[in-house]
């Protein structure tokens, strides 16, 4: 009878586990691993130990991708703390669902209906017949984007460090640039000593923007060749992120064009809306007050749907833009000759203000733990980077207190999964018309 009372308890609470909880938690069981592994004595380098506090920091930076850190990797880490790194970027980068679902495939087990939907949400596929090629598209463009950036970084780091030196930080670097990460394990001041390296700054941008391009901007590519024949989805994300490339590198040289050379600003410019490598000896001294304002606008972008950056992403920018322009013109919001549906503009407006929302109240409450003892700026500065799973700082990551830090987890938690996943969790019909609903009559308001 006991038994039965237990099963039927399981059943229910498989149930009420929606793919997105699974999704959220399976993201949580890594962070949770990684910190563990990462406080053992033997993951930190000899007279070094790190606290739980700090480990879990980093655990959540790496798995949501970000690069923000309490501690220097190259100096307090081991070796293996540095392989756990690279395992918790990569892990975070790729979704724990698409590794597993990959072994799933490649071992001929099949998959039950829940477990389907589940990679089917964490993939934002509209059915099943596209999973399993999806996942090894994604798995090839991944590893052959990284051999190709370690093989290109091995002609950079093999002239200053041994052999087999040289191929881990080669390879580290390959996988923190394409997963959109920013963390290194040089030095304390990022890739400052390779600021003049065409080579290196090439190979790292390059990455940077393949990885936060979005996988099935690459589907399109393989398959239809053509522009005409692309999706929707792929043209705008081509468009905007040509677009905030260029304005990024314009408005950050314009604004510090004294302080930086015209190759820092690129660098600097490419890393701001997904990754957080930087060649300035300090950010906070290269960076006037106009650049840190175009720096957190940019960070709170982010990169563009199903890849490895965060923020609110191109595609929502998009049709932010797109409806503004289509409202202010009375006309419907129509691109490449299709309509923009109104769920889908609710979506991004709702995006938008969750966003916005967010980054106040850590704001605020970073204000607060730390007594007022950073500029504001600094703070912006910091929760914009941490919400766009970004990774660029002006100094303050080391000094904040346990408070602030787990503030800025949840940040970069929620910038890497998305705020509207957790919503959708408590509200499964977000954006769902429904059809019981009682309809009213209209009203007008009186707004602005």
């Amino acid at each position: 009878m006991e038994q039965k009372n237990e099963e039927g308890i399981q059943g229910q609470i498989k149930k009420r586990m929606s793919p997105l909880v699974t999704i959220i938690l399976s993201f949580a069981l890594v962070i949770f691993v990684g910190s563990i592994l990462l406080v053992l004595p033997f993951a930190s380098s000899e007279g070094h130990q790190l606290t739980y506090g700090n480990s879990l920091f980093l655990a959540v930076s790496a798995v949501c991708v970000t690069g923000l850190t309490p501690v220097v990797l190259a100096t307090e880490l081991s070796i293996f703390g540095k392989i756990v790194m690279a395992l918790l970027i990569q892990i975070g980068g790729l979704g724990l669902v698409t590794l597993v679902s990959f072994i799933m495939f490649a071992t001929g087990k099949r998959f039950n209906v829940s477990q389907a939907i589940v990679v089917k949400e964490a993939l934002n596929q509209p059915g099943f017949s596209h999973i399993k090629p999806l996942i090894n598209h994604i798995l090839i463009i991944t590893a052959g984007f990284e051999l190709l950036g370690t093989f290109m970084n091995m002609f950079v780091f093999s002239v200053d460090y041994p052999f087999w030196e040289a191929l881990g930080i080669s390879a580290f670097h390959a996988i923190s640039s394409f997963n959109n990460a920013g963390f290194d394990i040089i030095g304390a001041v990022s890739l400052f000593p390779y600021k003049d390296n065409v080579l290196l700054n090439f190979s790292t941008c390059f990455l940077i923007v393949a990885g936060g391009l979005g996988f099935l901007v690459y589907e399109d590519i393989a398959t239809f060749h053509k522009w005409k024949k692309f999706s929707v989805q792929t043209r705008i994300v081509l468009i905007v992120n040509l677009s905030l490339i260029i304005l990024s590198i314009l408005t950050t040289y314009a604004c510090g064009y004294d302080k930086m050379t015209f190759l820092q600003a690129v660098f600097y410019a490419i890393n701001l809306r997904t990754a957080g490598f930087t060649t300035f000896a300090s950010n906070a001294d290269s960076l006037s007050n106009a650049n840190v304002v175009f720096s957190i606008i940019y960070m709170f972008i982010g990169g563009s749907p199903l890849s490895t950056a965060g923020g609110i992403k191109t595609t929502t920018l998009f049709v932010i833009i797109s409806s503004i322009i289509s409202f202010s013109r009375g006309k419907k919001t129509v691109v490449f000759k299709r309509t923009i549906d109104h769920y889908t503009k609710l979506k991004a407006f709702f995006l938008l203000s969750t966003g916005l929302s967010e980054l106040l109240i850590a704001t605020i409450l970073i204000c607060v733990f730390e007594n007022d003892q950073f500029l504001l700026k600094d703070v912006i500065y910091e929760c914009a980077s941490a919400f766009g799973t970004v990774g660029l700082t002006l100094g303050i990551t080391p000094f904040i207190g346990e408070g602030s830090k787990i503030v800025l987890e949840l940040l970069m938690f929620s910038g890497r999964l998305g705020p509207v996943i957790f919503l959708t969790v408590w509200n499964p019909t977000l954006y769902k018309p429904s059809n019981n609903e009682v309809l009213y009559l209209g009203t007008d308001l009186m707004v602005g």
